[in-house]
């Protein structure tokens, strides 16, 4: 631009989600005369705040020539209000996307190219679609080990870190995922927290499952917690179970997660720098990671199991952290509950030691809280593990789970999904497997987890004998549609439950 031009801010009132993205009139002086077309990245600036948006033109009334409508997002990225003046000029080139296009011919990328294009994503100069393109190009084993590194490096510097006083070992924990119900972590944080170890456990909402930690953790207690209500949760219980992005701890990964949850993609690369570079920024100095294998998992065999934990070591080994995996059975769902209100309730029954709680959550919890206390005390596994189980049956995890959650701001009452229609078997035999990724996916289909309550609770489970008639499991929703859409799902995929005459 030759000059500079300004137009007033419009609140155009559309959710665009987390991009940017602002409308112009296609009569605009600035339109016309530096001739922005729909789809052009333009740089919007308004005191010392600067982002970049893609332009969306419109006609008719909607707008004078020389306002510019802002979406919900950019309107608080920029911090401004109806009625502001903006500057508009052309975006800046983004010269980190040749490093993607790289990519694209299988090249291997640089230290620097890579913190290059995880610092302009955490800029937002990034469209979602390209976004899309680097995460599509480093799946499928396309990153090296030295690209895992430096992507998980570059997604540690662009965000805060936390630190805890020096010499003090921080424990963490996550699951590689891929087992409906799996929601071990909250069971886990309560019995090593009640063991005395340091567990701030800062999680993730869900990207391709039903739910996430955070998803399940947020229908028990407030999880949206600042750094300082973090290291005061933990100066106070030992633990706690937040989520991670409402601190900005290894935000680029945020933004990569709302794109891979899109795509229904997580990386081999992606995932390691993702886990790695959020227990880093948390502080974490020793971390357990659970890789479960099964048929319908997210890791499918041995070997791929094997070749995970050796990155994971490796990586870790590069960036000075303490890292042990186990591999574990990923062969069926586990627990009851799917969906973040369904899984709170496994949650609870078990440290509450009910009747009806589910046993495969229960002895799966002991047995990382076992590995977790076993990295600190170092007097064996079998003793961890009688120490872990002494912990939940005496209703010192109990307690300690209600301390977390007092801290955090106070424990919530669980609720009721609106809808709800239980399936039963056609036929009685022995069920021999759940498709595990089509269970999760009817889950989702049902409306979670963006619906806390939907979701489905499991009635029986692979090793079960059932009767005709009996039920299989109970689908949750919050609309009919939902409802109707998820069963639909169901009827086409007649081998998610196989019954064994």
């Amino acid at each position: 631009m030759t000059k500079v031009e300004t137009l007033s801010v419009v609140n155009i009132g559309i959710d665009t989600h987390q991009e940017l993205v602002v409308y112009m009139r296609e009569d605009c002086h600035i339109c016309v005369a530096e001739g922005f077309t729909a789809s052009s990245r333009l740089a919007i600036k308004h005191n010392h705040k600067e982002i970049i948006a893609t332009l969306n033109v419109v006609s008719g009334d909607m707008l004078d020539r020389g306002q510019i409508g802002l979406s919900k997002v950019a309107l608080l990225r920029l911090n401004v209000q109806a009625g502001d003046q903006v500057l508009v000029k052309h975006s800046p080139i983004v010269h980190s996307l040749s490093a993607v296009r790289k990519k694209i011919f299988a090249e291997e990328l640089t230290d620097d190219e890579i913190h290059a294009i995880v610092y302009d994503i955490n800029s937002h100069r990034y469209r979602d679609i390209e976004i899309a393109s680097f995460l599509s190009v480093c799946a499928g084993n396309r990153l090296n080990l030295d690209e895992i590194i430096s992507l998980t490096k570059a997604m540690v510097d662009c965000g805060r870190s936390l630190s805890w006083t020096n010499q003090q070992k921080v424990y963490d924990k996550h699951c590689i995922g891929g087992l409906p119900g799996n929601r071990t972590t909250p069971i886990v944080v309560s019995i090593v927290s009640a063991a005395g170890l340091i567990i701030p456990k800062t999680s993730s909402r869900a990207i391709t499952s039903p739910a996430g930690t955070a998803d399940t953790m947020e229908c028990l207690t407030h999880v949206n917690l600042e750094i300082g209500d973090i290291k005061r949760v933990v100066a106070e219980t030992g633990g706690c179970l937040a989520w991670g992005g409402a601190v900005n701890l290894s935000p680029a990964d945020d933004l990569l997660i709302r794109i891979e949850k899109a795509l229904n993609l997580d990386g081999e690369g992606q995932l390691i720098a993702s886990v790695l570079s959020k227990k880093i920024a948390a502080g974490s100095t020793d971390i357990l990671i659970d890789i479960p294998v099964g048929a319908t998992a997210k890791v499918r065999s041995q070997a791929q199991a094997q070749h995970l934990l050796e990155l994971f070591s490796q990586v870790a080994k590069a960036c000075n952290i303490n890292v042990k995996c186990v591999i574990t059975d990923g062969s069926k769902p586990i627990g009851q509950g799917i969906g973040p209100m369904e899984e709170a309730r496994d949650i609870l029954a078990v440290l509450n030691r009910t009747a009806e709680a589910p046993q495969d959550l229960r002895e799966r919890a002991l047995f990382l809280a076992a590995n977790l206390i076993d990295m600190a005390d170092n007097a064996g596994f079998e003793q961890a593990l009688t120490k872990a189980t002494q912990l939940l049956d005496n209703g010192q995890a109990l307690a300690q789970f209600k301390r977390i959650l007092t801290a955090q701001g106070g424990i919530k009452t669980l609720t009721q999904a609106k809808f709800s229609h239980t399936e039963r078997a056609k036929t009685a035999g022995k069920i021999i497997s759940i498709d595990n990724r089509k269970l999760a996916r009817l889950a989702r289909l049902a409306g979670a987890p963006e619906n806390p309550e939907a979701g489905l609770r499991l009635c029986a489970n692979v090793g079960d004998t059932v009767s005709v008639a009996q039920p299989l499991f109970t689908l949750l929703s919050q609309s009919n549609g939902e409802r109707d859409y998820a069963l639909n799902y169901y009827h086409h995929n007649t081998d998610i439950f196989i019954i064994e005459e």
